[in-house]
């Protein structure tokens, strides 16, 4: 187990094939927080204190999960401040992926808000500048699930007049639904994303991940999964 200090709140741990067969665990596990997953964190936790002087975070962290072919996971632990409102803290994850998304195909970020300077008397003034779009909400996310019984669950917790646009697929023994805003509000969508997370764990929410599924996956239910699931 390598450990890395990033700064005062990240650190970085890469566990190598050989001991992910050591400890009887694999990337899904940590995607879906197993207990095995749990017990794993804390001993990396541990581990990093003694090595680089981490300090635990004070209220929770954020997990980022990176598959290293043929060479293992490297996880990347970073502290979160606490949020009064667990929705404010769905959308924010769902909006950093998003985020990262234009980045990677060169669309700026959007500027934060606030009163900008005036202009000085007598200054030469620059020629104004086109703001960038906006990002939007995002309207799509993939939940992992550790079995169809989890699914289930969660369609029939759902209103029966909610009108998202869902579909489900299982790859290595992990259930996927992929819910889209479809009609809903936003704020309903939001919502059913949230309890999504009492039965399941939030994948991401890129279209590539949606593609990989397509590929590698099998599309148990292609349309109106939630429906169809909740009888």
């Amino acid at each position: 187990m390598k450990i890395e200090r990033v700064d005062d709140k990240t650190v970085k741990c890469f566990l190598s094939n050989e001991e992910l067969d050591e400890y009887d665990i694999d990337y899904k596990d940590f995607v879906l927080r197993s207990d095995k997953a749990k017990e794993v964190v804390q001993e990396i936790i541990v581990q990093a204190e003694e090595a680089v002087g981490y300090k635990p975070p004070r209220y929770s962290f954020d997990l980022q999960i990176m598959m290293l072919p043929d060479q293992g996971l490297l996880l990347t632990f970073s502290e979160r401040e606490p949020e009064s409102d667990p929705l404010i803290e769905c959308l924010k994850e769902m909006k950093k992926v998003l985020l990262k998304a234009r980045e990677k195909v060169g669309l700026p970020a959007p500027q934060a808000s606030g009163e900008q300077p005036g202009p000085v008397p007598g200054a030469e003034q620059p020629v104004p500048q086109t703001p960038p779009a906006p990002v939007s909400k995002p309207e799509f996310a993939v939940f992992a699930f550790a079995s169809v019984r989890d699914v289930i669950s969660y369609a029939q917790a759902l209103p029966g007049n909610l009108r998202i646009d869902s579909a489900l697929y299982e790859m290595d023994d992990t259930f996927y639904l992929c819910l889209g805003k479809g009609r809903a509000s936003y704020e309903r969508y939001s919502r059913a994303c949230i309890q999504a997370l009492e039965f399941g764990a939030l994948y991401g929410a890129e279209e590539q991940l949606l593609l990989r599924l397509e590929e590698h996956g099998a599309c148990l239910i292609q349309a109106k999964a939630v429906k169809k699931l909740k009888g």
